[in-house]
């Protein structure tokens, strides 16, 4: 996940209805739609059928424009009428962040919604996906997502989580359910998962085609953008563990049927919150019983302080990562990130017995489809007893 800051620009004029292509625009495709992500009634941003982003803004005293998606800038051009047109090159499946560079100041696109990502609340696209049908709206039962404050006595904050609940969840008022703990990576936050990861469709989804045993989610904020980029090594898990297990966990058992005990709690979590996953769950074998790390390290058998211990409490060790990710490990040093192979450590888990499970999300790299992908094949593994 890129960083970014931007600055909010209060003279800026936006038309929707301006969304003019450029010129000589032969090898690129002419069948932009407007994305999905955009404000209610505007325009732009568009994309094409071959992923391509054009971003277009009515900026007439601006000297320079850019697009910024994927870490990468590419020039706009201004027409007679002021306004700023230009295309990307095709993007990944999925989401991305994004924003406009104007003379130098990086603002979001007037005509997104906003996504809180990259430490900032901004622009956000959605490239359609061949897979996008297992996060789609259909008309099956849905559950809700439901915003909680609790007040954290160790950090001294009213702390916000927001909880999915399965569809049937206030028809059987006597029924328990067991407990996902799903976490976001740095830079983002408790908003990540329900927004960006489309967490509640995915789930709804599963359940209506029966893939996936109805569960409750708890998406809370890590305390993870304290640290500054290029300083993770030097995050204290500490304080985070402290509030999860000492006083959301109870607070959530105390207000929601859940069914309490450790084989029906499970954690997960993507990029940073996979690493806080793996710190948490490998100190607290009573309290998680299910495992998923996505984009954020693996679990070998250094890992294990006591293999039959750990084969006995653990259910389910699911660990994935962007096929491009994998791509980009080839060119890393043999030990690879946080600690060794992810295939080679998930082998070694199997072979020694415990439930372990690698996936491999086509074409994506470290990215929301990624990690939609990883939690719809990790929720067909959980408690299934």
């Amino acid at each position: 996940m890129k960083r970014g800051i931007y600055f909010t620009i209060t003279l800026l004029i936006f038309s929707a209805s301006l969304c003019f292509a450029q010129k000589d625009r032969t090898v690129i495709k002419e069948d932009f739609k407007p994305a999905s992500t955009n404000q209610p009634g505007r325009e732009c941003t568009q994309v094409n059928s071959e992923g391509r982003v054009r971003a277009s803004i009515l900026a007439p005293e601006a000297q320079r424009v850019q697009l910024d998606i994927s870490a990468v800038k590419y020039d706009l051009v201004k027409d007679t009428n002021g306004v700023w047109t230009g295309d990307s090159d095709p993007q990944d499946e999925g989401f991305h962040y994004y924003q406009l560079w104007i003379d130098g100041a990086a603002v979001p696109d007037p005509g997104s919604m906003y996504f809180f990502g990259a430490m900032r609340w901004g622009s956000g696209i959605e490239i359609p996906a061949k897979d996008q049908d297992f996060y789609a709206i259909k008309d099956t039962p849905h559950g809700q997502i439901r915003e909680i404050l609790f007040y954290s006595k160790s950090s001294h904050n009213i702390c916000r989580a927001f909880v999915y609940t399965p569809p049937d969840y206030d028809k059987d008022l006597k029924k328990r359910y067991p407990v996902l703990y799903l976490q976001h990576g740095w830079g983002e936050n408790e908003y990540g998962w329900p927004n960006q990861g489309k967490v509640n469709l995915i789930m709804d989804n599963l359940i209506a085609e029966s893939k996936a045993r109805p569960f409750i989610i708890v998406m809370a904020y890590g305390m993870t953008n304290e640290i500054r980029f290029g300083e993770l090594r030097k995050f204290d898990i500490k304080p985070f563990q402290t509030v999860l297990i000492d006083e959301l966990i109870p607070y959530i058992d105390a207000n929601f049927r859940t069914l309490t005990d450790q084989s029906h709690r499970a954690m997960a979590g993507l990029s940073m919150g996979s690493v806080e996953t793996k710190m948490i769950t490998l100190q607290n074998l009573n309290t998680f019983s299910h495992i998923g790390l996505f984009s954020g390290g693996s679990i070998g058998l250094d890992d294990v302080k006591n293999v039959s211990e750990f084969k006995e409490k653990i259910k389910v060790v699911f660990v994935s990562y962007g096929s491009r990710e994998i791509e980009n490990m080839k060119n890393r040093p043999p030990a690879g990130p946080f600690g060794g192979d992810p295939q080679k450590n998930t082998d070694a888990l199997k072979k020694a017995g415990i439930s372990a499970h690698f996936y491999v999300s086509p074409n994506t790299a470290h990215e929301w489809q990624s990690w939609r992908r990883s939690l719809y094949e990790f929720a067909q593994l959980l408690f299934r007893d």
